[in-house]
């Protein structure tokens, strides 16, 4: 296998070595994977043992883990489980786990050897560094292997601060149980132990895609470029269909939506470590999204992530300190032609603690290109150009939007590796020419709801805003909202029947909710916008005179 400059860009962030074009691993860490994968390893003591053992031969000792990581370890798999539970652990879960960490040499050459990335669209595992738009094809085993490395600690670490990357391996999960032991903790380590559970008895095989997205910051006409006000205070988009929902989680809307994680910056935020909020349990439900911390440094305010294909493999009741896992989720989620469940999920970050900065312009327009990226359909130019003009807009705003990820053209095979290690072809036509295929077009709506509040201190009803118009400007045809049942959205439905029976275009909203910032900003107004814009509803007070626009 020649070293491509694929495999070049993570290599050192690999637990393997490479010589000869082969990737191995050294004799000292294949002697402890075959006691692992021969059930010779049956306490919590003895893991950890074999973890240090394994970090010695890859010469990581002077990469340091967590203080408590060696206690940690102990606590839950000699102490939290009960005794058959550990038995069962040791005697049907690590041995794969050992056996599947010998194999990932040969996964990793069969993945980089595969066809597709021969393509002039590269594929394959690799950094894929900020402002590089790109996108990463992963078989759900290779995942499977990747995260074994993580619960071994196996990852390098060294360089991975300084290039903005996560944390990827397991030991401060581990390590914050025995310090400040809690039970939201002990359940995130409980999804984490089912998945492998899972895994080990019946190996999934499917396929999953992690894409960066970037719009570009300079205009150069060959690319999808960040809006200015000016663009979106003119945009004659109308505004696309609002559900709102008081009840519910977004993870389980029926309508195959885009699913908004309401990330950090830095792809899965706490979930390694004491995070137990949106983000992060959704990362504990379906730890394949692990996967990407491994590659995917921290977003920049022009860039999302989009991941698709995940499976979710636990159910859950709670939040933050609430949470607690509560058993099997069998996925049904049906899978697209190339072979990835149609859960699409984008990670966009918000703007954290804002207070009042969030209502200035610069603001206003950082959080709606950071969603406006998120959402947008990454398709050929062409589809996108057409869409547009349908919608009546200007040839001027059409030429902003060319498309900067053209990925296939018609007639292009593309093939897609299977946990086994065999190829599949599958034909592009004029209908599906690129990897969003599964999409058809562009029918597919936004599920998400108060992101970038709670925590992280936004607005929400300006958040809510926000989603709708940049939903709206990236062509979906709805947005789910979920409200949590937060009050300050009660009316929102309400709101929203209204803004659409005005027929009002992206461009008249955007200028209201600029019109109220700069109230909020110089102290003329302290109430929520949906109460600004339509105080009848609320039962008091006068608010804009809107017969301009009506």
């Amino acid at each position: 296998m020649e070293e491509s400059e694929e495999l070049q860009s993570i290599l050192s962030y690999l637990p393997l070595l490479m010589r000869s074009s082969s990737l191995f691993w050294p004799s000292q860490a294949v002697e402890t994977l075959r006691e692992l994968g021969g059930g010779r390893v049956d306490s919590g003591y003895l893991l950890f043992q074999a973890i240090s053992h394994l970090r010695n031969a890859l010469s990581l000792s002077s990469e340091p883990l967590s203080p408590s990581t060696a206690l940690g370890y102990a606590l839950f798999f000699d102490e939290v489980m009960s005794g058959e539970e550990s038995r069962k652990w040791f005697r049907e879960v690590v041995p794969v786990l050992g056996n599947l960490l010998l194999r990932l040499p040969s996964l990793l050459e069969t993945h980089y050897q595969n066809p597709h990335n021969s393509m002039r669209t590269a594929t394959a595992l690799r950094l894929l560094d900020s402002q590089l738009p790109g996108i990463i094809f992963l078989s759900q085993e290779l995942i499977a292997a990747l995260l074994g490395c993580s619960f071994f600690c196996l990852f390098p670490v060294k360089d991975r601060y300084v290039n903005h990357l996560p944390v990827i391996n397991f030991d401060e999960l581990f390590a914050s149980l025995y310090e400040d032991y809690n039970q939201k903790q002990e359940n995130k380590i409980w999804c984490i132990i089912h998945y492998f559970q899972r895994i080990s008895s019946n190996m999934p095989k499917g396929i999953v895609s992690f894409e960066r997205k970037v719009l570009h910051l300079k205009n150069d006409y060959t690319h999808i470029s960040c809006p200015d006000a000016n663009f979106w205070s003119t945009s004659t988009v109308p505004l696309c269909r609002v559900e709102v929902h008081n009840s519910g989680l977004i993870e389980d809307q029926s309508s195959d939506a885009v699913e908004v994680d309401f990330a950090n910056k830095y792809l899965g935020g706490g979930a390694l470590g004491r995070g137990c909020v949106q983000e992060e349990i959704r990362f504990m439900v379906s730890p394949e999204l692990i996967a990407g911390m491994l590659f995917l440094p921290a977003m920049a305010d022009n860039e999302a992530i989009e991941i698709v294909g995940v499976e979710r493999f636990s159910s859950y009741t709670g939040y933050a300190s609430s949470f607690r896992f509560s058993g099997d989720y069998v996925d049904e989620r049906e899978v697209d032609d190339l072979g990835r469940r149609k859960t699409r999920i984008v990670a966009i970050d918000a703007l954290c603690s804002p207070g009042m900065r969030q209502y200035r312009t610069n603001f206003l327009l950082r959080e709606i290109n950071k969603a406006f990226c998120g959402f947008l359909y990454q398709c050929k130019y062409q589809l996108y150009q057409k869409k547009l003009q349908d919608n009546g807009c200007s040839s001027a705003l059409v030429g902003l939007f060319r498309c900067f990820f053209c990925k296939f053209d018609a007639a292009t095979s593309t093939s897609m590796e299977t946990s086994e290690g065999k190829f599949s072809d599958h034909k592009t036509t004029n209908s599906q020419n690129d990897y969003h295929s599964m999409d058809q077009g562009n029918n597919i709506g936004v599920a998400t709801g108060n992101w970038g509040c709670g925590a992280f201190g936004g607005d929400p009803e300006v958040k809510t805003i926000i989603q709708w118009l940049a939903a709206s400007q990236a062509l979906r045809p709805f947005i789910s909202y979920y409200t949590f049942g937060l009050e300050a959205l009660q009316s929102l439905d309400e709101v929203a029947h209204w803004i659409l029976s005005q027929r009002w275009t992206v461009g008249d909203l955007w200028n209201m909710l600029v019109e109220y910032s700069t109230s909020r900003s110089k102290g003329e107004t302290n109430v929520g916008f949906l109460h600004w814009l339509l105080p009848s509803i609320y039962g008091h007070g006068t608010g804009m005179d809107l017969s301009n626009l009506a």
